[in-house]
């Protein structure tokens, strides 16, 4: 039987035009991946990470002219004979206006303003000490301060590179000069970045009041560059504690308790653009300048005014419908009310803190 002759096939090679394609979109591809992978990657967060566990929000109330015993009722707490003593406690870096701002408010009601500064930044560079040069501006305070200096390395590679290793160190060395500072058990302890402000009713509640947590985190309205763009409620790490044997000083999650509605964060809310390229370059997060030019002042200039972000990146979100929502510039906020009062009572010296004051000096 004759079999049928093979038919040799030859496979066609691939078309020119596709191979143009593939020429010109695979670099194209690795470039946009090369200067847009953050926004990739957080673009798409909401597939690849989960939340965290939500926090328990404790209500919080307040109105001018209610007696304490009736607030300390409302959240089911005690009212106090005495009021506890309140240490505020921070790691300083070069927010001289917030701090102002941060103790004039809350200088009523706090003991000891324990301030520990660093001569270098978390990303191990050389700084000057901001606070020691301008220690005269706080004169109204100066009985209340308990200041200490941390002396830094500078280069992070002795912490293996990671400036966070950096800041734990001088979160560390804080539990001592709170010691030094006298505080004891039963104290309380305030424990947050100097632009996380707790509001002095925060403060005052859990000072005459019994039956507290011993430890809270603080929910603080977010604003960002200026109290002319809020952004919302995210802000968590700053808390409160009542100081025992146990306490450690943190800015990390602690407990799934939250105050609602505690103060204020205003992150970036700098007077002069040197101020803003100081502290991209000198925080934890200084490898988010991925460029020279985002150091460029009229650049920070035009993004301060519109809202924008710094270090062009999308929102840190979970779910596509949050992160959708928050994209783009942070709408601007015509209010100044609920705001911290020295701020208000002083509007003139800190007019760049409030709607319409967007333009900051160069230097």
């Amino acid at each position: 039987m004759a079999g049928r002759p093979l038919r040799l096939t030859s496979r066609r090679p691939p078309p020119k035009l596709l191979l143009i394609l593939l020429f010109i979109l695979v670099p194209i591809c690795m470039i946009g991946i090369f200067l847009h992978g953050q926004k990739i990657s957080y673009f798409f967060r909401p597939l690849w990470d989960n939340p965290p566990q939500p926090f328990t929000h404790l209500p919080h109330y307040y109105a001018e002219n209610i007696s304490m015993h009736h607030l300390c009722s409302l959240h089911g707490w005690s009212p106090r004979s005495q009021p506890r003593r309140v240490f505020d406690g921070i790691i300083f870096s070069n927010e001289l206006d917030m701090l102002e701002i941060r103790w004039r408010e809350l200088h009523q009601y706090v003991s000891k303003f324990v301030i520990l500064e660093s001569n270098t930044t978390f990303t191990g560079i050389p700084k000057p000490l901001f606070f020691a040069e301008n220690r005269a501006r706080f004169k109204f305070a100066e009985g209340k301060i308990v200041y200490g200096v941390f002396s830094g390395r500078t280069s992070v590679r002795e912490s293996h590179g990671d400036p966070f290793v950096l800041e734990s160190e001088q979160r560390g060395a804080m539990n001592a000069l709170l010691r030094r500072a006298g505080i004891s058990s039963g104290d309380v302890l305030i424990m947050a970045d100097t632009d996380e402000i707790p509001s002095p009713e925060t403060v005052k509640l859990l000072q005459w009041c019994d039956g507290v947590p011993p430890m809270m985190h603080l929910e603080l309205r977010h604003y960002m560059y200026s109290f002319e763009f809020p952004v919302d409620y995210s802000s968590w790490r700053a808390s409160i504690h009542i100081y025992g044997p146990g306490t450690r000083y943190r800015h990390s999650r602690l407990t799934d308790l939250i105050l609602s509605d505690a103060g204020w964060h205003c992150s970036f809310c700098f007077r002069r653009i040197q101020e803003f390229v100081f502290k991209m370059t000198a925080y934890s997060h200084a490898d988010r300048v991925r460029w020279q030019n985002f150091l460029n002042h009229s650049r920070i200039q035009k993004i301060i005014c519109r809202g924008d972000d710094l270090f062009d990146m999308l929102p840190e979100e979970y779910s596509f419908r949050e992160l959708i929502k928050k994209m783009g510039s942070i709408p601007r906020s015509a209010s100044a009310i609920h705001l911290p009062s020295y701020l208000i009572e002083n509007a003139n010296k800190f007019k760049f803190l409030l709607p319409g004051g967007c333009l900051r000096e160069p230097e």
